[in-house]
This record gives structure tokens, sequence and C-alpha cells, in this order.
């Protein structure tokens, strides 16, 4: 058995189920591990209620909160069956369950050993939550599923992403700057430092959160000298940094020595493209691509009918990277910057930015779809430890369709973008959706965009916060055709 990862804008992939054990083995010592949320799942729970045989598998979908902290999991049916999501951690997880001879109770099919969760219910027979290893995570009203009054437009705005509440306060920028992932010398450990309710936490490699306190600051000139401290008992934490007037820190010094911050994690808005040195040339690359065909399908599609965004409403912005030589592979490979998608997508796209703008934001779109031959140029110039995070050609895309969105939100009274978690296109934990790092105020514009999106069927991809599948991706056939080749409509 397996768990399910994905790569970059490709189909679900197959990992080895070495990957459960990792994911419930405590105090990892390598990234991998460190990205996981760390559940022990060690003891069952009692029954609280039961349920009838028919039972639909949807009763359990939903997201659950475990009300101590910010930790949420999400329940999802896939092809009929339910699976479980990590969405506090930092690895790609998507776990099957099996359901036992108590219908609330279902084991994790891929674990090694017996790894169970139940479900429990209201008195009326409702999924009220779920128990995971001692910890109970209730499940999200459906209030808490719907836009509030104040400042948003009079419908109940359902969507499975629940809605994030009210703006949070903005930070100071020297807070921001104390967040991000570090590592001791050889990376063999990690923790993370992020900011919650204007408080700095450290998240240590097993998953454990550690409120931090200060205890000191000396200040030289434009330098200050802080040192923290962790209220735990059975594990506390001492950390101490230099910080330069209200720059990035860089170094930490721990009570088991000293961690530095990690090449990916580097201040939002800096330049962090991860860029792919092919191994044969990008001209010879792109002249074989143009030259190729894509593979073959069978079964009937729907016409396709590419709309291009910004001719359906100017409010849409693009930053089409792709056309620029700022992407993974340092060079363009889109003749124009421009975006389409297929018309149901688009129009609900349409729908979606006119959610999030009485809330002031409008959305930056950098990719929609994509030819053929693209993904095939991507798939060629990346090296064979690269490819988990481009689409294999020989499958084709979403993208390729014409039903797949990478995008952000920006700001409608500065034109800017917003900060996230992590940065468009960005090869590392920071993109992954459900990733604890960051400040408040990013992970809030994250999940925004994720609520507005999936409530109008759209999917956000795995592995990518600003990736987004529509519903209806199956139905198109792969396109190949330029864009300057394209006829497209405006309405």
């Amino acid at each position: 058995m397996s768990a399910t990862t994905s790569s970059k804008d490709g189909p679900l992939k197959n990992r080895p189920s070495a990957l459960v054990s990792h994911y419930f083995c405590p105090r990892a010592g390598v990234l991998l591990l460190f990205l996981s949320l760390t559940l022990p799942f060690a003891h069952r729970c009692a029954a609280q209620g039961s349920v009838p045989r028919a039972a639909s598998v949807r009763d359990f979908v939903g997201t659950y909160k475990e009300q101590s902290s910010e930790k949420r999991v999400r329940m999802l049916e896939k092809d009929g069956r339910l699976m479980f999501e990590s969405a506090d951690g930092l690895s790609i997880t998507l776990f099957h369950l099996v359901q036992l001879a108590s219908d609330d109770a279902f084991q994790i099919e891929e674990a090694t050993g017996r790894q169970e969760l139940k479900f429990f219910r209201t008195p009326s027979g409702n999924i009220a939550g779920v128990h995971l290893g001692g910890d109970t995570y209730l499940r999200l009203a459906p209030r808490d599923l719907t836009v509030p009054a104040s400042g948003v437009p009079d419908e109940r705005l359902r969507s499975p992403a629940p809605f994030p509440g009210p703006s949070p306060r903005l930070l100071r920028q020297e807070l921001t700057n104390r967040t991000g992932d570090f590592g001791n010398h050889n990376e063999s450990d990690i923790f993370m430092l992020l900011e919650r309710a204007g408080r700095l936490l450290l998240r240590d490699s097993s998953g454990a959160e550690h409120s931090l306190i200060p205890l000191a600051f000396v200040r030289k000139g434009d330098k200050t000298s802080f040192t923290y401290v962790s209220n735990d008992d059975a594990d506390p934490w001492a950390v101490a940094f230099e910080q330069y007037k209200f720059d990035p820190i860089w170094q930490i010094f721990t009570h088991i020595g000293p961690y530095h911050r990690l090449s990916y994690s580097v201040p939002l808005g800096s330049p962090n493209v991860v860029r792919v040195k092919p191994a044969r040339p990008l001209v010879q690359i792109r002249k074989e691509a143009m030259a190729a065909t894509p593979p073959e399908e069978k079964g009937s599609f729907r016409k396709s009918e590419l709309v291009e965004l910004v001719l359906l409403d100017p409010a849409f912005h693009l930053d089409i990277r792709y056309a620029t030589s700022n992407d993974f592979l340092g060079t363009p490979v889109y003749t124009q910057a421009r975006a389409f998608l297929q018309r149901p997508a688009a129009d609900a796209l349409l729908r979606v930015l006119r959610k999030l703008e009485p809330l002031g934001y409008g959305l930056l779109v950098h990719d929609g779809y994509r030819p053929w031959y693209v993904t095939k140029i991507f798939w060629d110039a990346t090296p064979a430890d690269g490819k988990i995070f481009v689409a294999d050609p020989a499958q084709g895309s979403r993208h390729n369709r014409g039903c797949a969105v990478d995008l952000t939100l920006y700001d409608l009274k500065t034109g800017q973008p917003v900060e996230m978690p992590g940065l468009y296109d960005e090869m590392s934990p920071r993109s992954f959706p459900d990733y604890p790092g960051g400040t408040t105020m990013q992970r809030w514009h994250r999940d925004l965009l994720r609520w507005a999106m999936e409530s109008e069927g759209f999917t956000v991809f795995e592995s990518e916060w600003w990736h987004f599948d529509y519903k209806d991706w199956r139905e198109y056939a792969i396109g190949n055709v330029p864009f300057e080749k394209l006829s497209v409509g405006k309405n």
C-alpha cells in the first residue's frame, strides 16, 4: 500500500509506505520528517454513538480543528473513498481510511502498525468530531464555513475550506522578520519560528509548539540582542539571536547549539527562484518539444472554449513569469504574457473575484492554460531528481486542458501582491497549502484565497498554495495551441 503525493502540476503519484511510519515518528532527524505533522495515533477512543451501515463517506467529509491550538485536519472523498489529509503538517500526504466493524472507526491503510481514528456524533446523529491519538478535533460548524455578514455580500457562501475569519492586525516588520525555518549545522534537525496572535512560537521537528517568552534584550546601536525562553516544564527551549534594525535574523543560538536560516526560508519579496541546469541546450529542447505530438487520448471531450481573463474583466491582473526570465529555467518559455481558461473555469474565477473585492482584494494571475509543448520543455529540461516538481508530458497536465490556474491576491488599494507564507513557484515546504509557518496575516491571506477558490469549484493542489484545479478538468482534452494562434472569446 502507499500514500499519495503529487508532483508540480501533474497527477498523483505513489510513495513508499515507509512514509507512514515516518509520519508518526517523533523527533525525526531529517527534513522530510520535520515536514510532517506528528500525530501518534497511539490511543483508541471509546465509541460515542453508532452509525447505520448505509452511512455515506460524505458524512465524514469536512475540516476538523483541535480547540487548544490551530491544528486542523481534513477528511476528503476521492473516488468514493474516505481519505485523511494532514492540514497542519508540511509533508504532501493523503492517507486512505478503511472502515472497521464499528462504523465510526477507521484504520489508516498505509500504516505499518494499527493506526486508528474514531469519529463521534451529536445526539441527533451528526458527525461532531474525531479523536486522533489523544487529541480531539471538532468539526467546523456550517456557520464557520460561511462569510460573516459584515462588509461581505449577503449570500451565504459555502466552501469546503473554512472561512479564515476577520482580517488579523498588521504585524511589526521586525517581528515578521524573526519568523522562518532554521536548521543545525548539517540540517539534521530543523525547527520553525512562527507568529501567532502577536507572539513568537517555536515549532520543533516533532511538530510540538513552544510559546516563547521574551527574557532579555540588549540594544547596541542598530543591533539588538534578544533572548527568549519557553515555559515548558518537560521540554524547555532557550533561544538567542541578534537583529540588525528590522532586518531578518540569520542565525539563532539555542541550548543545544547554533541554527541557521535555511536557504529557501528567505524573507518574502526576495528573489528565490530555484533554477535548474538543463543537461542539453534549451534551444534544442524547445525545438524537439515543438515538433513532438501530445499523447493520444481516448473518449469524448467537450469542445475547447478558452477565454482570455483580462478581456473577461480587467480587474484580473497578470504576472506571467513564464513569459520572462524570472522563472525556474531562467529564460522565457511563453511567447506572450497572457492567461486563458476554459469558459466554465473562467466564469467561476470571475465569481471568485467578485467575492474577494468587497474584502479589499483582487486576483493576480501567474498562469492558466499551458500548451503541451511547454510542459514537455519543463520535463525535458529538468534533471531526474527534480522531476517531482514538473508534470509528465506523457500524461499531460490540467494546465494543458485549460482548467488549472496559478494565482495569488493583490491589495485593491495599493495594487500590490499580498504577503503569503511562501513565494510563487517556490520549490520548498513553504509552498504546501497547510504550511504552519510564517505570520498570522500571511496564513490568513493564503487561507482566504483557498476559501474563495474552493467555494467556486476549484481545488487547491496538494503541494502548491497558488495552484488550483477546476472541477471539470477531466472533460477537456490536452491542448497544444500556442498563445499567438488561439482564437479566444471575451463574453
